[in-house]
């Protein structure tokens, strides 16, 4: 007899390369500082929110040296290690960090090389499951940052290649150097650009990560969103990630948090079920 399914496992299943994850999981960009900048206000919760987020059967932790910088994969480790075995944690390394609101593209080889580095001694591993090209860098040939990944992947010291804040052209053109399990971009039900990258996950059969995945100026907002909530006695928040979900079943929303309540109120959107009014009244 089967079991239930875990709240994070409601929507069910996607491959990310070798590993089948549950389809809601867990951006860690805002257990670090205001800004992501320095370390969280409440260290305890940060770490509290990690442990839950597993507990919820979320096995896809989504991380970034630029985050803090350090401090997010730091906090992953001291939660969870030693991880369990299900537990993919995929990192990104391509922007630097020179200070608060700083974001800054650095795609040299030498430099994705060390940021690998430096992220398998904080997460304390010696693979990196997934790891994602965070941004292409415009004063570095895009195709010599995916050369260095691909060489670090035949090291051994990752497993997997993604991208993220990509076009659908270079794309095409990292997968002629190697395969790749995942893509990283801007995607919500008030944002759409990266449309055509959806259709290429569903096409190639990679995962869809959206960040911003509830959009908006505020999460969730938007007349819409609210009347469906409403209808379903559920948060709007709930039904931007219930249209991710609903949209393609490539799409792995990772939505983040610092709070154990908006943890599970996230997590529980797994469950919600629009339907085709729903959709029809969000543009689907």
């Amino acid at each position: 007899m089967s079991s239930s399914p875990s709240p994070a496992g409601a929507a069910g299943t996607v491959a990310v390369g070798d590993r089948t994850v549950n389809r809601l999981g867990f951006g860690a960009m805002r257990i670090t500082g205001r800004g992501i900048w320095g370390p969280p206000r409440d260290h305890d919760e940060s770490v509290r929110v990690l442990r839950r987020a597993v507990e919820l059967g979320v096995d896809f932790i989504d991380t970034a040296d630029s985050y803090g910088p350090e401090v997010s994969e730091e906090l992953i480790a001291e939660a969870l290690s030693p991880y369990p075995e299900h537990l993919v944690i995929a990192t990104k390394g391509g922007l630097v960090r020179p200070g608060p609101g700083r974001w800054d593209p650095d795609g040299r080889p030498e430099h994705l090389r060390e940021a690998l580095e430096g992220s398998l001694k904080r997460l304390g591993v010696e693979q990196v499951t997934l790891y994602q090209f965070h941004r292409p860098d415009p004063a570095v040939p895009f195709e010599d940052s995916v050369g260095e990944l691909v060489r670090l992947r035949d090291e051994g010291k990752i497993a997997h290649i993604g991208l993220s804040n990509i076009t659908v052209d270079e794309l095409a053109r990292a997968q002629a150097m190697t395969p790749i399990v995942s893509v990283q971009n801007r995607y919500n039900a008030t944002d759409r650009s990266s449309e055509d990258v959806v259709e290429a996950a569903e096409r190639d059969g990679f995962a869809f990560i959206p960040w911003a995945p509830v959009g908006g100026h505020q999460p969730g907002e938007g007349d819409a969103l609210a009347a469906v909530a409403s209808r379903h006695g559920v948060s709007p928040v709930q039904v931007a990630l219930a249209w991710q979900l609903a949209r393609s079943p490539q799409i792995l929303p990772i939505p983040g948090t610092s709070s154990v309540a908006h943890l599970e109120e996230n997590v529980a959107a797994a469950g919600v079920e629009l339907d085709p009014d729903d959709l029809a009244a969000l543009g689907a």
